[in-house]
């Protein structure tokens, strides 16, 4: 029989303390990893297109968190699908605090309606950063200098008026949805790939209606070509001066927006509650607050179990609202 000296003794003490040791550091390397977070870029993915909303109030964020965590934000956008495509990136995305999603009212609306990639529950909520009125806009040839005056433009010619949006499902399509239905009128909707198409081809004429948010307006306010006919919120707002709101010539319409960011499911709490520290640090920066309002952004903050909750409201609120204006993806 084979006996084990002392020395074998030690020596079989000494590996079970080395595995042990292994072992221990394996378990804890996630919470060490959180605790570093983070220690190289972090990318920030748009469902958008440049020159959208979200994408100028990622380009605006994203300056001063990269201050904030030390380590540059890249934003990269991938449009389409109404975000769709955003969404399965980020699903497929390591849940380690490296790609974050900056998903909008947009967003939510086409993972809604498609009944995938449900932001609630699909995702870790982080946190609300911004929400935003959109604005009601013509091309100026189109003989309305109000909404009331659009109202009856449009009764007169009936199917003939194209209205333009980010893509079927968007906020931009059930903007203009919503107005038509609960206006009694009837428009035939062109989905472009991004806000910034929809409003080069209604400088152009080509369509007649387009419904964008004001932070991706907001270069174009003055351009002759257009014409602001009324802004989405319930009242007159700061963040659209002098616009008045839709609902005084159609009553009861309201329409807002907004902006949050969510990171893949599984992510570790530690990261999570950095991030939503970090977001609401820099949207309440001074500088940023400023920057964000003057491109028609109200800056915003909530925690993540607030944020989840506030998803889930939305979305039964977004069903009832396409229900009604009979909006669906064939």
């Amino acid at each position: 029989m084979l006996r084990v000296n002392g020395m074998g003794r030690a020596l079989r003490a000494a590996m079970t303390a080395a595995t042990a040791a292994v072992a221990a550091w394996v378990v804890s390397a996630p919470v060490w990893a959180a605790d570093q977070y983070p220690v190289r870029p972090v990318r920030m993915i748009l469902g958008s297109a440049a020159g959208s909303g979200s994408d100028v109030v990622a380009r605006v964020i994203s300056a001063k968190l990269s201050q904030h965590l030390g380590h540059q934000v890249v934003v990269d956008n991938r449009p389409g699908a109404s975000g769709l495509i955003a969404a399965e990136i980020v699903t497929k995305a390591t849940p380690d605090g490296y790609t974050i999603w900056l998903p909008t009212l947009t967003q939510h609306l086409g993972t809604t309606l498609r009944n995938k990639f449900i932001l609630q529950n699909e995702f870790e909520p982080v946190g609300l950063v911004a929400t935003t009125p959109f604005l009601l806009v013509t091309n100026s040839s189109v003989p309305a200098k109000n909404t009331a005056e659009f109202i009856a433009y449009a009764k007169k010619n009936p199917g003939k008026l194209l209205h333009g949006s980010s893509g079927t499902a968007g906020s931009l399509h059930i903007c203009v949805e919503v107005f038509q239905n609960m206006a009694g009128l009837k428009m035939v909707h062109v989905p472009y790939k991004g806000s910034a198409a929809a409003i080069t081809d209604l400088i152009a004429g080509t369509i007649q209606l387009a419904c964008p948010p004001v932070a991706a307006m907001a270069p174009f306010m003055k351009h002759e070509k257009l014409r602001v006919l009324g802004v989405t919120s319930k009242d007159a707002t700061p963040l659209a001066p002098g616009q008045p709101p839709i609902s005084q010539a159609v009553p009861g319409y309201a329409f807002p927006g907004w902006y949050g960011v969510v990171v893949p499911l599984k992510t570790p709490k530690a990261i999570v509650d950095r991030l939503n520290r970090e977001f609401t640090r820099t949207v309440n920066d001074p500088e940023t607050r400023d920057r964000l309002i003057k491109v028609g952004v109200e800056p915003a903050a909530n925690s993540p179990a607030e944020f989840r909750a506030f998803l889930v409201s939305e979305s039964l609120r977004m069903k009832k609202v396409m229900k009604e204006a009979g909006v669906s993806v064939k």
